[in-house]
């Protein structure tokens, strides 16, 4: 009988072992390594023939590295004969060049798509993409977890909900998981309307919404160099804002964004483990981490057991 197999590359291996061990099963023996010229090696170490499996590697810095790690180890496992394969991509690098946006661009995140595929993958699990409509590059199946449920409980748990609270969205992209976790809190929103004049370069212009004596939560998908994240906090707390908390799912903490978090009005960032954390960012003070695992585990079994994923997320 197919037996569901769970492996990892090397990007995060502590969150694939959290996934394993609350799926019930022990993770499965394969090693990644390089030649002398830095060419990249993979070794599964165990059969895989007829079975469900599933490779569990985040695409974050180094983004190239890892993904060539995922190419090789989706390649391997097809040619092992497993029954299916299946992608699990805690966090989607390539992401946020989802459309040309001058002429002569790429769209990067259709060609890693492409690649994922080629490579192997009959079936892919994200979470949190950076646009939905990312799902239809895929030529294959596709279960996007969402990680605001599970962010917006443990919310609740540690600082409770209700009126005093107001979620902010930092810009117009990212309004509809603003509201998600809004209605999860119970409370009001506000956005800042923010507009880019490069990668990686942001201006907060304006707030919508009303701010004032509550505690303001800004919500997004991620935190990269911390730029938007940061203007965000000033001009909440410029008007009027009591406290501002942040809450992310994939903490890619790029360059300065430690540096930028550390002096910011910002008094905690509640975030996912898509992403393991590097020492400064855990040593900052300000991160509180809430781990997907659990959800991500439960989603592999229904995939396994053919049952239904969406329901995971039914209120």
């Amino acid at each position: 009988m197919s037996q569901i197999k769970i492996f990892s590359g090397n990007s995060n291996k502590a969150f694939a072992e959290k996934v394993a061990k609350c799926a019930g099963v022990k993770l499965g023996s394969s090693q990644i390594s390089r030649f002398a010229d830095g060419e990249v090696q993979c070794e599964i170490h165990e059969s895989v023939r007829g079975d469900s499996v599933f490779v569990i590697q985040s695409t974050c810095p180094p983004v190239n590295e890892n993904y060539v790690e995922f190419f090789i180890m989706l390649d391997a496992l097809k040619r092992a004969s497993a029954k299916q394969v299946t992608a699990v991509i805690p966090y989607y690098g390539y992401a946020r060049q989802d459309r040309k946006v001058a002429p002569r661009a790429p769209i990067s995140a259709k060609c890693m798509a492409d690649l994922l595929t080629t490579a192997g993958a009959t079936r892919v699990v994200t979470v949190d993409l950076h646009a939905a409509q990312i799902q239809g590059f895929f030529n294959c199946p596709v279960d996007h977890l969402y990680a605001i449920p599970t962010l917006a409980l443990e919310w609740k748990r540690r600082y409770g909900a209700g009126d005093e609270f107001v979620v902010v969205s930092p810009d117009a992209g990212g309004v509809e998981r603003a509201r998600a976790f809004a209605k999860k809190i119970k409370c009001s929103m506000a956005i800042i309307d923010k507009r880019r004049s490069g990668p990686n370069e942001a201006k907060a212009l304006h707030l919508i919404g009303d701010v004032r004596d509550k505690t303001a939560i800004i919500v997004d998908d991620m935190i990269d160099t911390a730029g938007t994240l940061t203007q965000a906090v000033d001009s909440l707390l410029q008007n009027g804002a009591k406290r501002v908390f942040a809450v992310a799912t994939h903490a890619l903490f790029s360059g300065p964004a430690i540096g930028r978090l550390k002096e910011s009005g910002v008094e905690k960032v509640l975030i996912s483990d898509t992403i393991p954390l590097s020492e400064a960012a855990e040593n900052s003070g300000k991160m509180e981490v809430v781990s997907m695992a659990p959800v991500v585990a439960e989603a592999l079994l229904r995939i396994y057991g053919n049952a239904s994923v969406s329901s995971l997320f039914d209120d």
